[in-house]
């Protein structure tokens, strides 16, 4: 079925669209010309997956609601899919056709292990072989991994929804231990079919990220691609050791991979103050070959994954927003391309206006903290952009585009501001305030749906107190087509 045919047929279903104010459907002033539309939202559908989902807050987020969560929510053939841990810590799969309001669910033979909201679950797919992936409940430790039969999701109306569609648990890939000190599972489709696996191996401050491959058969360790050593220098002092934390490790249209960064040092001595964060510069590099090569913006060769020489703080090129450790800018934001394959990101921390020393990071950028669009135009130059809605809480946001290029930031709370490709993106503005929801604050945003049918989909939990299990839902918004 076309993308516009589901999307009709989804409003068929589930009701009529209900605009939010600031949509722009303004045509073109040449005769029989039309432009293209402006960012819009429409509702058209809230389900939910989860009436008592897990809830305890730890590192100021829930474990199901981490927006640098790659993925928590995918969409693949027309269906949908979602991962969590219900009430008693079970990790949960979920489907639905994307026309559907109900959701099918396998309750798989795990639990979560410790309250840390870093122990997500993630979701990739081999499409290869049609498998579902899966790799959960992990911090600077092992992991956990299930991976479905083939064919799973190339066929789901003929696959039962049921545990016997997922093999045993595994703390290796089919036999890859990888590292006993495992972060950030980011599952990542190749532009022929593969299935790469992104990670920290390491600590907060001291790691390298890392990357492995399936090829439909076995899973293979390419090694590390990011450096722990070297020396940074602020103007407080020193750091010998750091971990480089990705906004996103994706890849464009034209088979790019795009990794924006931060980089976390070890050392508090870089600091002005205690109770901020050790986090500083928003780099960037990219790679024509699948991981294997890291080039910096200008094309430099910067670093080789599995080689000696990784991507390093401190190497020619890297960095394309200087921001020194003493304004709690936020690592794992967002990153996403353009349709022509253009790079963007979503940074946010407290800027200069208000101080040059923020001393309690959480306080510091509820109060005052700001998101940024960060861009490389058609001419190479990098271009920056203040979105002008207050942050309101010391969390992320996460970017995507519509077909026109338009940018939509959600922001904490589930709240929707975007921009117009035809302004530069400068145009920032609000089309949805999240009133009604009660998010808890980040959301999970299902990337791969938009480009099947224009939906932007997103999965939040109500907010709770202590450890009250509380909602997770799923709330559907259709963009221009």
């Amino acid at each position: 079925m076309r993308p516009l045919a589901i999307a009709v047929l989804a409003t068929a279903l589930l009701g009529a669209a209900t605009p939010y104010a600031g949509a722009d459907t303004s045509t073109g002033t040449a005769a029989g010309s039309v432009a293209a539309p402006g960012p819009a939202v429409s509702k058209l559908a809230e389900t939910q997956l989860d009436a008592k989902a897990i809830y305890f807050e730890s590192f100021n987020g829930l474990v199901n609601n981490n927006a640098f969560q790659k993925n928590g929510l995918l969409t693949y053939k027309g269906y949908q899919y979602a991962v969590w841990y219900t009430a008693d810590r079970s990790a949960v799969i979920g489907r639905r056709a994307l026309t559907a309001r109900n959701w099918q669910t396998v309750t798989l033979p795990h639990r979560l292990t410790i309250d840390d909201s870093h122990n997500v679950i993630s979701m990739g797919i081999s499409r290869i072989d049609g498998r579902l992936h899966l790799n959960m409940d992990s911090h600077s430790s092992g992991f956990f991994y299930v991976k479905s039969v083939a064919g799973l999701v190339d066929d789901p109306a003929g696959h039962p929804w049921s545990t016997a569609q997922f093999g045993a648990v595994q703390t290796t890939l089919d036999g890859l231990p990888l590292t006993s000190q495992f972060t950030y599972p980011q599952f990542i489709a190749t532009p022929d079919g593969r299935l790469q696996l992104s990670y920290r191996s390491g600590v907060s401050g001291n790691g390298r990220n890392a990357l492995a491959e399936y090829d439909g058969s076995d899973w293979t360790a390419l090694g590390a691609w990011s450096s722990a050593t070297g020396t940074y220098t602020s103007e407080h002092g020193s750091s010998t050791a750091r971990n480089m934390y990705l906004h996103g490790i994706d890849y464009g249209p034209d088979g790019r991979l795009h990794a924006f960064y931060t980089w976390r040092e070890q050392s508090s001595a870089v600091m002005c103050a205690g109770g901020g964060l050790t986090n500083h510069d928003t780099g960037y590099a990219y790679s024509s070959d699948r991981g294997r090569t890291w080039r910096n913006a200008t094309g430099a060769v910067v670093g080789t994954t599995g080689g000696s020489d990784t991507v390093a703080v401190g190497d020619a090129g890297t960095v394309v927003d200087p921001l020194g450790p003493d304004h709690s800018l936020m690592n794992q934001e967002s990153q996403a391309t353009d349709s022509a394959g253009l790079p963007h990101a979503l940074i946010s921390y407290v800027p200069g206006r208000f101080g040059q020393c923020t001393t309690d990071y959480v306080a510091d950028r509820t109060a005052n903290g700001r998101t940024f669009h960060l861009f490389k135009d058609a001419s190479g130059t990098w271009k920056k952009t203040e979105i002008p809605v207050a942050l309101g809480s010391s969390q992320r946001s996460h970017l995507v585009f519509d077909r026109y290029d338009n940018a939509y930031a959600v922001m904490p709370y589930g709240r929707i501001v975007a921009a117009s490709k035809s302004s530069g993106w400068t145009d920032w503005k609000t089309l949805f305030d999240g009133s009604g929801l009660n998010a808890f604050g980040e959301v999970v945003v299902d990337d791969t749906r938009l480009a099947q049918d224009g939906v932007l989909s997103y999965l939040y939990q109500r907010k709770s107190s202590g450890t009250t299990p509380s909602a997770l839902r799923v709330i559907d918004f259709a963009l221009p087509s």
